[in-house]
Parts: C-alpha cells; sequence; structure tokens
C-alpha cells in the first residue's frame, strides 16, 4: 500500500538522512564548538556565592494590642500576586542597593562608585514558607557575604521607617478630616432640626396613627349626622304634603297668614267677595253693583300683593308664586292644625339644614387630616435621609476620632515585619557561575546548530541524486527493481563455482539469496508492465559505476532460472566487463559478429542449458557506427528466434549514444540508478538522450540501496535475510541510500 498521503513524512526521512549522512560533519562542527568553549571556560575567574535568609512575619505586639494590627502585612494588589515578590523587587531596589554601594565602597576597575544596576543581586521566595533567601555572586567570598548582609540591614532598616511613615501620614490624614466630619454632623443635625420646626413635626408615626384615628371619628360622625338628616327628610316631606305646600312656600305663606296687616285685607276681600256673589245672584254682569263690586275686589286683591311683596320682596314672592302673578288668598288663611304643621315643618327644615351644614363641616375636616397624611410618607422619607445623614456623619466622626487615638498608641509600637534568619557567612568553595552553564549549553547548542546547517549545506551544495525518491521524481520513470547493497563472500563462492565466475553475480553463483528475490522481482515487474510481452531489454545508466553490468549480468541469470533461454550481449565496447564477470575470454564477441568476421553460432559462449553470453568482442575504431546500423537490427531479429530473452549491457548514457540508440531496436531500455553517484548534470544528460531517442522506457533499476538491515549471509534461511515484501514495502518508501 502506498505513502502518497503522507508527504510530511518523507519531508521528515529527507532530513533525517541528510543528517545520517553527514554526521562526521555535525560531529566534528560540534567537538570543535565544545573545545572553544571549554576553553572558555577554563580562563574563567572562579566565582562565589554567599546567601542569607530573611523571614517575614506578623508584628505580634500590635496583634495583641489589636491596635495598628494591619500596619506593614504583606498584601498583594493583583489577586493572583505573591507578597514575597513584592518584596523581593523591593530589595533590588535602587535606593538600597545605593545604600549599599555607599557603605562599602564598591567601585568599578575605574575606581568609580558602582551604578545600582550593576549590583545583581538575587532573591528568590522558599516555595511553601514567608522566607526570602537573598544571594550575591563575587569573585572575592568576603565581599558576597558582606554585600548580602548589608542588604538585608537597609532592607529592614526602610522597612520600619516605611511602616512607621505609613502611621505618621494616616495620622494627619485623619486629623485633617476631623473638622470637615465635625462640621458636617453639625449641619446635618441643623437640616433635621429645622424640618421638624417647619412642617411642626414631633413624632412622624404617633401623627400618622392620630391622623387615622381622627379619620375613622370622623368617618363615623358623618355617617350617624347623614342617618339622623334622612330621618329629618322624610319627616320634612311627610309635614310638606299634609300642608299641600311646596316646600319653599310653606314657611312664608306660613308668616304672612300670621302678619295682621295682611289678614286685615284678606279679611275686607273676603266680605267684597261675599257681596259679589249676592249681587251677581240678583243681577247680572254688567249691572253697576256688580261692577263696583269687581272694582272694588280687585283694589283689594292688588293691595293685597302689594303688602306681600313688601313683606316677602319680588323676589320672595317669585320664589312662593313660580310662574304665576298672585298669591291665591285661600292659601293665606290657616287654622290653628296647619299653622302647627308649619310649625314643624319649620322646624324639621332647620333640623335639615344643620345636619346637612354638620355633615359639609365633617367632611372638610376629613379632607384636611386625610391631605395631612397624604403627606406624612413623604415627610417621613425626608426625615429618614435626614436621619440617615445625621446617623452617618456622627459615625464618621466617631470612627475618625476612634482611629486617631489608634494611630497615636500605634505610633509609640510600630516595628518591621522581617527579620533575618541566617545572615550571608563567607563561602568556602567556587559555584559553577551563570557564564560557566550559559557556554557549556550554549557551545553544545551553537555546535548542533552551526553542525546541522553545515551539514545541510554541504548536502544542498551536494549535485548527486542522493536517494531513491529523488532518482524517481527526477527521472519521472517507474521503479521496477531494487537491489540491495551486498559484499561478496569470495569463499563460499569459490567452493561452488571456482574462480571463473566473479562473486557479483550472486544470482547465478548461489541463488537462494536476497539478491535473487531482488531481481526475481524485477523479473516479475517486468511481466506486468506491458501487454505486450518483452524480450529484448536494454539495460544502461546516466554514468559509469552505477552497477548496470552486474544488474544485466543477475537480470540474464534470473531469467535463465526461470526456464527462459536467454542471451546476455555486451553491447559495451568501450568498457566491456561481462567477460569479467563471467570468467571468459573476449576475443571474439559481438562487434566480430556485425562486421561479418564470425558466425554467431562460433562466437556465442554457453555457460548452462538457459544461459548464453555473447561479449563485446574486439573493440572497434567507431562502436557507435556498429550499433547504429541494420546488420544490428538483423542480428536482433536473428537472436530473437533463437532465445526467450536478449539482455544487453550498453555504455552509459552520458559517454555515447549507443544505449539510446540500441533501445529504439528493442522492446524497452531499463535505465540504472545509483543514488549517491549520479548527479544530477550527468541524469539530466541521460534523461534528455532518452527522451529524444523515443525508446521504450521500460523503468528504472535502483542498485546497491541500504535496506536498513546488515545482510551476515547469503545462505537460505538466515535470521536477517530479507524477504520479497519487505523490499516490496521498501520500493514503495523510496527513500534508500548509501552509505
Amino acid at each position: 500500500m502506498g505513502t502518497k498521503g503522507y508527504p510530511e513524512e518523507f519531508d521528515i526521512q529527507k532530513y533525517l538522512l541528510v543528517l545520517k549522512r553527514r554526521w562526521p560533519i555535525i560531529a566534528g562542527v560540534l567537538l570543535a564548538t565544545c573545545g572553544l568553549s571549554s576553553i572558555a571556560v577554563f580562563l574563567q575567574k572562579p566565582e562565589y556565592q554567599a546567601s542569607g535568609m530573611l523571614l517575614f512575619k506578623s508584628d505580634r505586639t500590635s496583634s495583641l494590642t489589636k491596635v495598628g494590627e494591619k500596619i506593614g502585612d504583606l498584601e498583594s494588589v493583583m489577586r493572583e500576586g505573591n507578597p514575597l515578590q513584592t518584596q523581593a523587587v523591593i530589595l533590588k531596589s535602587k535606593p538600597i542597593l545605593k545604600q549599599v554601594i555607599d557603605t562599602l565602597g564598591l567601585t568599578d576597575k575605574k575606581g568609580n562608585l558602582l551604578a545600582p544596576d550593576s549590583l545583581k543581586i538575587n532573591v528568590k521566595p522558599t516555595v511553601g514558607t514567608d522566607i526570602l533567601e537573598v544571594s550575591y555572586i563575587s569573585d572575592k567570598p568576603e565581599l558576597a557575604a558582606s554585600v548580602v548582609n548589608q542588604v538585608m540591614r537597609f532592607y529592614l532598616i526602610n522597612n520600619v521607617q516605611s511602616n512607621r511613615s505609613e502611621v505618621f501620614a494616616a495620622g494627619e490624614f485623619i486629623e485633617k478630616q476631623l473638622p470637615y466630619s465635625r462640621r458636617e454632623l453639625e449641619r446635618a443635625a441643623e437640616a433635621l432640626r429645622q424640618f421638624k420646626i417647619r412642617y411642626k413635626i414631633i413624632e412622624l408615626p404617633q401623627e400618622a396613627n392620630a391622623a387615622i384615628e381622627n379619620i375613622a371619628k370622623i368617618d363615623e360622625e358623618i355617617n350617624h349626622t347623614r342617618a339622623a338628616l334622612a330621618d329629618v327628610t322624610a319627616q320634612e316631606a311627610q309635614v310638606r304634603s299634609q300642608l299641600n305646600l311646596a316646600g319653599e312656600q310653606t314657611v312664608e305663606i306660613t308668616s304672612l297668614s300670621q302678619i295682621p296687616g295682611v289678614q286685615e285685607v284678606l279679611s275686607e276681600m273676603q266680605k267684597v267677595q261675599s257681596q259679589l256673589a249676592t249681587a251677581r245672584a240678583r243681577y247680572t254682569e254688567s249691572h253697576p253693583s256688580v261692577a263696583f263690586l269687581k272694582d272694588q275686589e280687585a283694589t283689594l286683591n292688588s293691595l293685597l300683593q302689594q303688602r306681600i311683596e313688601q313683606i316677602l320682596g319680588a323676589k320672595g314672592k317669585k320664589q312662593i308664586l313660580g310662574d304665576q302673578q298672585n298669591v291665591s288668598p285661600s292659601k293665606l288663611q290657616m287654622g290653628d292644625l296647619k299653622k302647627n304643621l308649619a310649625a314643624q315643618y319649620a322646624q324639621l327644615q332647620a333640623q335639615r339644614q344643620g345636619f346637612s351644614s354638620r355633615i359639609q363641616a365633617l367632611s372638610n375636616l376629613r379632607v384636611t387630616f386625610k391631605q395631612k397624611l397624604d403627606l406624612l410618607p413623604n415627610y417621613e422619607k425626608k426625615q429618614g435621609d435626614l436621619d440617615r445623614q445625621l446617623a452617618v456623619a456622627q459615625k464618621n466622626y466617631e470612627n475618625l476620632v476612634t482611629r486617631l487615638q489608634d494611630i497615636q498608641v500605634a505610633e509609640r509600637q510600630t516595628t518591621g515585619n522581617a527579620k533575618v534568619i541566617e545572615p550571608a557567612s563567607v563561602p568556602k568553595k567556587p559555584i559553577l557561575s551563570k557564564t560557566t552553564l550559559i557556554l557549556v549549553g550554549g557551545s553544545v547548542f551553537v555546535g548542533l546548530v552551526l553542525g546541522v546547517s553545515s551539514a545541510f549545506f554541504v548536502d544542498l551544495i551536494d549535485s548527486s541524486l542522493k536517494t531513491l525518491k529523488e532518482a524517481e521524481s527526477f527521472f519521472g520513470y517507474k521503479i521496477l527493481g531494487l537491489i540491495p547493497k551486498f559484499e561478496s563472500k569470495i569463499s563460499t563462492l569459490t567452493k561452488l563455482m571456482g574462480d571463473s565466475v566473479s562473486p557479483r553475480i550472486i544470482v547465478a553463483t548461489y541463488p537462494r539469496t536476497v539478491i535473487h528475490e531482488a531481481f526475481g522481482m524485477l523479473h516479475a515487474n517486468l511481466k506486468f508492465i506491458s501487454h505486450k510481452k518483452v524480450r529484448t531489454i536494454v539495460v544502461t545508466s546516466s554514468v559509469a559505476g552505477e552497477g548496470k553490468s552486474e544488474v544485466s549480468a543477475n537480470l540474464a541469470a534470473v531469467l535463465a532460472q526461470g526456464g527462459s533461454r536467454v542471451l546476455l550481449v555486451d553491447a559495451d565496447m568501450y568498457q566491456p566487463s561481462q567477460h569479467y564477470l563471467w570468467g571468459l575470454i573476449n576475443s571474439v564477441g559481438l562487434s566480430n559478429v556485425i562486421v561479418g568476421q564470425n558466425e554467431f553460432s562460433n562466437t556465442v559462449q554457453v555457460f548452462t542449458n538457459n544461459l548464453s553470453v555473447l561479449t563485446a568482442g574486439v573493440q572497434p575504431p567507431n562502436p557507435h557506427a556498429l550499433i547504429d546500423s541494420e546488420r544490428m537490427n538483423s542480428l536482433i531479429e536473428i537472436f530473437s528466434d533463437s532465445f526467450d530473452y536478449i539482455v544487453f549491457d550498453t555504455p552509459p548514457l552520458v559517454h555515447t549514444a549507443d544505449a539510446a540508440v540500441l533501445g529504439k531496436m528493442v522492446d524497452g531500455v531499463l535505465l540504472v540508478v545509483r543514488p549517491g553517484i549520479v548527479d544530477s548534470a550527468s541524469a539530466t544528460t541521460a534523461k534528455s538522450l532518452l527522451e529524444r531517442s523515443e525508446a521504450n522506457i521500460l523503468g528504472i533499476i535502483a542498485n546497491a540501496v541500504n535496506v536498513k538491515k546488515k545482510l551476515n549471509s547469503y545462505c537460505y534461511g538466515s535470521k536477517e535475510r530479507v524477504s520479497q515484501d519487505f523490499i516490496k514495502t521498501e520500493i514503495r518508501n523510496k527513500q534508500w541510500v548509501y552509505k
């Protein structure tokens, strides 16, 4: 299964491989840096550290007297802050350091007093305690102890002075505030007094209760009066109905009936009316006697109305008569019964008016009490505000007086809240200074950084293709085979094959090895790369030294071991090597067959039943002309009739185009790549030549790669034998490199 989805893993492996390849550079730079730092450490002067301890505690005297308990307490404004850290900063403050420098006369190399910043005092709290550790480093042990002791001494002096200054400052502040507080108290008391005088208030709760009780009594009195009024009104209506007079006429008519002048005229008019009635009985209406009596009646009636108007007035008369012009004489004459009823009616009417007036007066009084009761909450709120202002002013004044008394007592008992529990002693042994630690640690760090940087720089300027992944990415061809790096064991091979065959042909000499499995996988991959069977194969490389001849020989051997008839042709006429590998004589070969000097059947050398080798032959003056000829093309067809596979070992692509030319005549080209040997320029030339030749590039064979396991034996069943599955995995990883 591929690893395409994990490019970051590839990058990490790439960097690790760079470090692995260039580790001597890293080690050299690191050793050089460490050596220089060692010399610098050796030249350093020894340094001594003296330390003392300060204990921070509360003032016991204040806690016993309960006065000034909080003065000098260690508190932090920030919730997460540590008060001891604040005191540590005070210990290192410039005023204290300046006092220490002046006391001890500390000077620099020029004889000037040291600046406070140059006196490096270290102060740190002890975890879980209220203790600060004060330390100082110097090349003089006595000076280190003196500096620490003086720092702690001046801190204690300043601490006591600071606590006392806080007390004095608080006392002065309270003394200034007392007159203002007293005036505020007097102002609040006077405002409350003026309020009570203005609104005539003695005690608001009692006045509210009294107002409520008065309203209740008034409501009760109004109810009783209304009941009496209703009774009188009923009696008045009954009497009025008996008199058959309107309510407003009853009294007036009753009074008129008792006036002599009115009654005299009324009597005269009644006499005339009697005479008129008699005359009418005797005479007609036009008779002078009747007319005289009518005139006399009218005159008396007019006189009666005048006297009524004189007595009642025009307004009173109009109230009695209403829309009528004259008062009926019959209403002016009453009997004793009606007179009594009229008197009773007048009395009831007076009672009714009295009850109505009483109800009105009580209602007005109730409204007065209700208005006062409604205003009481406002008065109560206002008085409450004034009471609270007075209470606050009085409390503030009392607190200021109390605090002033406490401060006056605290001024006599204020002490410091820290003490020395361990003075600094003269150190006997030097310490490992920070400078030394920085030099050692820095040298290691800088050495590693410089070493790694140098390694990557050297690797960057190295133009060789260092890994299989780089080679595959550069050429753009598939990886068909991966041949592990191995060392030959001549003793074992000699016993099997004698001295003729080179130990580098590991497949032919002893086939049950990891190398055999690698070439077996190459054989299998060749079967699956195309729908057409690949029979004629050119094996080449970019430059010399990549192992193309060994790969050609071992590939031919593994094909022959599979039962196929294989012809291995050494087409490298510049530096032929197949006759060395197989222990053959190169007196005649491919060059002789091409020019027709020898027949192929007499030139080919049979190595096994399935494997035959055609060496390069005599080196011609122009090998390229022989390769790029019709005779070579026809020979390939002849070879194909007799063999199942023909493997051509050709020259490197950088020096000649033989491999590219021959590649167009065969089924495909295998490019042998050995990372670490071929450089990018040579690889570019080889790739360009292959692309221009339009040959069928079958893929890449990675040769002599380090599979990350040391192969101790090539014997079958070795504990560290690499299986085909492992080789498949390593091909996918594409990160094998040369050591």
